[in-house]
């Protein structure tokens, strides 16, 4: 099926997810909806955060697209099932597919995750690996400050390691063997995450995993594209282009053209 993939974030830190989803796919067009203007969403109420992601979701389907990825941890966390009961087409969030993967991954049954306030508060990670495992137990922080860490391009820098152990020291003392990282920014800050808590932890990228899970409902419901053809990317930001283009080509590691100010 031509029509493209939708991907929605509240800034930037949804292009790993769509990096992967491009890897995985590389003849799918996506439209990526950047929410510029209200960032960050991190901070922001679950009724607040829903709104946003339903303003989204139709803007989304004026693009004609024929499924729907929350990219954003926190809009996955508190409005997943309000865009599933109001979007005609699929929609899939970042959260139960990184869930799944600790699940799956954990063998001390000790999982971490990390994220933001309102992603750490919702217990939505929490609730889904559980779901998969009750007898996993889960320790949650949130690590505000990654995120501007990450937006700045200091991904090997003394001051994100420095963050990074203050943060995460506590999951090494918990005998934590499986660490989500439950942001978008968070997979640019992996090697200062796994110096914090140590090698034998496994790093759950949820970006990686959610394109697997938009990979195999596509095939599974007959909405794949051909790979012969070519892809396209459209990108729209509710604010600053510029900086969204400048600090994006660091998230998807080349050249971001073709960026729109839209409202929704």
């Amino acid at each position: 099926m031509d029509r493209p993939i939708g991907i929605f974030d509240s800034g930037v830190g949804g292009l790993t997810v769509l990096r992967e989803v491009c890897r995985r796919l590389p003849a799918e067009d996506v439209v990526y909806f950047g929410d510029t203007a209200r960032v960050p969403y991190g901070i922001k109420s679950a009724a607040t955060v829903t709104r946003y992601a339903l303003e989204i979701g139709r803007f989304l389907l004026e693009q004609d697209v024929k499924a729907v990825v929350a990219a954003c941890n926190t809009a996955a966390a508190v409005a997943l099932q309000a865009l599933a009961r109001a979007l005609p087409v699929p929609v899939l969030g970042v959260i139960l597919p990184g869930a799944a993967a600790a699940a799956a991954a954990t063998r001390s049954r000790r999982v971490g995750v990390i994220g933001t306030e309102s992603t750490v508060a919702s217990g939505a990670y929490v609730e889904a690996i559980r779901a998969v495992d009750p007898g996993i137990l889960v320790e949650s922080r949130a690590c505000p400050l990654f995120v501007p860490l990450a937006e700045e391009g200091w991904a090997d820098h003394p001051v994100t390691r420095t963050v990074a152990r203050e943060y995460l020291g506590p999951f090494r003392a918990a005998g934590v063997d499986t660490l989500v990282l439950g942001c978008t920014h968070y997979p640019l800050l992996a090697p200062a995450v796994q110096e914090a808590v140590g090698p034998g932890v496994v790093l759950v990228d949820s970006a990686r995993e959610t394109a697997r899970e938009v990979e195999a409902l596509l095939r599974e419901r007959g909405l794949a594209r051909d790979r012969r053809r070519g892809s396209r990317c459209r990108y729209y930001v509710t604010d600053s282009p510029e900086r969204f283009r400048r600090v994006g080509e660091r998230f998807l590691g080349r050249p971001l053209e073709g960026v729109e100010v839209t409202a929704v």
